[in-house]
């Protein structure tokens, strides 16, 4: 039995030898431009789908909602287009030297389910040039990109256009870069649904903050981080200044219950809770400015930001902590109602 033993183990030792010759010597072809062998194509692919598979187990989608699509929408045409095509544009031939080449996203989204596909998004696939998500923290982010992939084989050019805020991409001058921007955050773009916040009436000292914090990764994003990937310090002042001279027109907002639950917490807090009055910080006549108008914000896009607060995840700033803190004890009828009593004041 002893001698078995030693026999196999023998064997191994010189397979496992005999393979590190081999890939010492420089047999073993790596080009991209000679491709797979079939055998060994169908295996990286079935191993591949075999681990999504298993990692996506559990995984809930949340509900889908429209105003997911063109947070996206606007970082798919900045950071996917490139290789994957779009219905704007069409993947650029070099990429089709690339092994495996990207695919075609019209035609493969059916093949997973929202779990799969938010594995693939959030984690990337190694071996494929396929990226994980810019910022991990981010599964909002992510999701977002899961319901727009959902929607991406019914979307023709204008459709595509329309939400991703389309603009010519590919110039590092600063027009270019303020265009880009502007595709998502003009106001004629933003309605009441929007996850994406507005920026005209904010000022330049929050604008710049909040820009060199997500250049930093202080305030984790991976929409934000691509954006912002082609830009300097001095594009991101240029920016700050830009869009802190631009003015909204005014709008009345819509009251509710909510909005009247809303104001009362955000005047006077909850000290049985210890929560904080935002009308301390916000929206008040000689306050910080480093501390953001919340006035006409787009309710999605408060609700979002305070459960980031509220889970320590969204960063930012230098008083992002305060922020932090001042979150923690909200509830999501707390969220709720602050969020609709903010986006229902007017913009001025």
């Amino acid at each position: 039995m002893r001698i078995i033993l030693r026999r196999i183990s023998a064997g191994a030792a010189a397979l496992a030898a005999a393979g590190l010759f081999v890939a010492w010597a420089g047999i073993i072809d790596i080009r991209a431009s000679t491709g797979h062998w079939r055998v060994t194509d169908w295996f990286l692919h079935w191993v591949m789908r075999s681990s999504v598979r298993t990692a996506a187990l559990g995984g809930h989608a949340p509900r889908f909602t429209a105003a997911m699509l063109p947070l996206a929408a606007g970082h798919y045409e900045t950071g996917c287009a490139g290789c994957h095509g779009s219905p704007a544009m069409p993947r650029p031939a070099m990429v089709e030297n690339m092994l495996p080449p990207p695919p075609d996203l019209q035609h493969v989204t059916a093949t997973w389910n929202d779990a799969q596909l938010f594995e693939i998004v959030k984690h990337g696939v190694r071996y494929t040039g396929m990226p994980a998500w810019p910022t991990l923290e981010r599964d909002d982010e992510v999701w977002a990109m899961v319901a727009f992939l959902r929607e991406y084989p019914s979307l023709d050019q204008a459709a595509y256009q329309r939400l991703a805020g389309f603009s010519a991409t590919g110039s590092p001058e600063f027009t270019t870069i303020v265009k880009s921007c502007e595709g998502c955050h003009s106001s004629p773009g933003l309605n009441e649904t929007s996850l994406i916040p507005r920026l005209t009436d904010q000022s330049e000292t929050y604008l710049r903050d909040s820009l060199e914090a997500y250049a930093a990764g202080k305030r984790p994003s991976g929409v934000m981080k691509v954006a912002l990937s082609r830009t300097s310090s001095e594009d991101r002042k240029k920016l700050a200044d830009h869009f802190a001279n631009q003015s909204a027109a005014t709008e009345t907002g819509r009251a509710s219950e909510k909005s009247a639950r809303g104001k009362a917490l955000a005047e006077r807090g909850d000290r049985t809770r210890g929560i904080a009055a935002c009308a301390a910080c916000h929206d008040a006549a000689g306050v910080n400015e480093a501390y953001p108008r919340l006035a006409g914000q787009p309710i999605p896009y408060l609700e979002n930001q305070l459960g980031l607060f509220r889970s320590g995840n969204r960063g930012g700033g230098a008083y992002a902590a305060v922020m932090t803190r001042a979150a923690a004890g909200l509830s999501d009828d707390d969220i709720h109602a602050l969020a609709a009593y903010y986006g229902a004041l007017p913009l001025d």
